[in-house]
């Protein structure tokens, strides 16, 4: 029977800490429950032991690091169970000070606290951390405090965080091979150029002519990276700064993504990504109370793409004339046909705020898969394309040589 190490709170508030054997963490919670604790954290033995051993460094980590997406997936659904189980909001504040393992987030939860005990809202407490807590977190928990439903709101909103880190976490995993690769070949290419190359230019220096054209154009390639170095990384640099520049104004947010979304295969990736995001913040949103018009709103500023956040501001238009969801959206020409049909009977039953979050899984399970497929293509792709340059540069200074052999002496 597997070991479940446990962290929870006493009728008084008290943090208490333990390890229970049970065949499910189900098993734990009702004997945690039977004991008179409510629980807030419970995971296997063994992976807390290893954390055991780190405990110090991220301890002295912590001082320096910033609160993390991941640091507030955990207070929000660590103070849902709180609140579910009968917390008032300043004492669940006062248990999650001394669960929170960053001490610049101890500080921002007693900040809420002091608050909260003070007399303001929960939700216009958060609203003095916006670096924190997102516009769209203070109005979820604002709309559960005005229908007294905060606790199934914040869980609401716990389930949404974590499925959108989720997603983002895979995302970069993903993506870590590939970028290494790039990388190390990047390095390597750069370490033949400038380091190996000019060794047989050396050689070559009084062949003249007879040097084949492939290993002439890499000498010279070679000698503009050794003595033009600064001003290539410097032209980089200016490049980048005002392309940095450019892309922070208006117009070219709007072209970079009008860009993205037309690459191959790149764009419909962003489509789909966009697209769950949409419908399971708008889900979300509307499954917590917040009138449709200030859901649409709020997701207007969540989306990253500025060419479909502009298309939002349309749809926000339509709805508010009066049109079902729906209609707007597929004039739209972003969402796809099997989004639109499943928002369409999701506004003809009632039930469009589950049919919201059943999109959003459709679409999160569709970008998984794209990204696994593009990846699967992507790696062989590069390693084929390092090869080629390696291959080339090698094969250049192959001919050179093999050139020198059937010179007269």
């Amino acid at each position: 029977m597997p070991t479940y190490s446990y962290k929870a709170t006493d009728s008084a508030g008290k943090i208490v800490k333990g390890t229970l054997e049970a065949a499910e963490e189900r098993g734990v919670v009702a004997r945690l429950q039977d004991m008179g604790y409510i629980p807030i954290r419970i995971s296997l033995a063994e992976r807390d032991r290893r954390r055991l051993d780190l405990d110090l460094s991220k301890n002295i980590i912590s001082i320096f690091k910033g609160i993390s997406n991941k640091d507030v997936v955990s207070f929000t659904q660590d103070l849902s169970v709180l609140l579910e189980a009968g917390l008032p909001v300043d004492r669940a504040l006062s248990t999650l000070i001394d669960v929170a393992e960053k001490e610049k987030f101890k500080e921002v939860i007693k900040d809420l606290l002091k608050a909260v005990q003070g007399g303001s809202y929960f939700s216009d407490a958060l609203a003095k951390h916006p670096r924190v807590f997102s516009t769209f977190y203070v109005n979820m928990v604002r709309a559960g405090e005005a229908g007294g439903v905060l606790e199934a709101v914040l869980g609401r909103l716990g389930v949404f965080l974590e499925s959108s880190q989720d997603l983002r976490d895979y995302i970069k995993s993903a993506m870590v091979y590939p970028v290494f690769l790039v990388f190390v070949g990047g390095i390597s290419i750069i370490i033949l150029l400038t380091f190996v190359i000019p060794k047989f230019s050396i050689i070559f220096s009084d062949m003249g002519q007879s040097i084949p054209l492939s290993t002439r154009f890499l000498l010279g390639l070679s000698e503009i990276l050794r003595t033009y170095w600064l001003l290539i990384l410097g032209g980089f640099g200016a490049i980048y700064f005002f392309l940095r520049r450019y892309i922070r104004t208006t117009a070219g947010r709007l072209k970079l993504d009008q860009y993205k979304m037309n690459f191959p295969v790149g764009g419909e990736l962003i489509k789909k990504i966009e697209v769950a995001r949409f419908a399971r913040t708008l889900g979300t949103l509307t499954q917590s109370g917040v009138p449709i018009l200030q859901a649409l709103k709020l997701v207007k500023e969540i989306i990253g793409n500025k060419v479909i956040a502009r298309s939002m501001g349309k749809v926000y238009e339509r709805v508010k004339e009066g049109d079902r969801l729906a209609k707007p959206l597929a004039e739209a020409g972003i969402f796809p046909l099997l989004a639109i049909q499943m928002i369409t009977v999701g506004e003809e039953t009632g039930k469009l705020d589950k049919m919201l979050l059943r999109v959003a899984e459709t679409y999160e399970k569709v970008v998984r898969n794209m990204v696994k497929r593009f990846i699967s293509f992507l790696e062989p792709a590069m390693i084929l394309a390092m090869g080629l340059v390696v291959g080339f540069i090698v094969i250049s200074m192959l001919m050179a040589i093999f050139s020198m052999s059937e010179m007269p002496f």
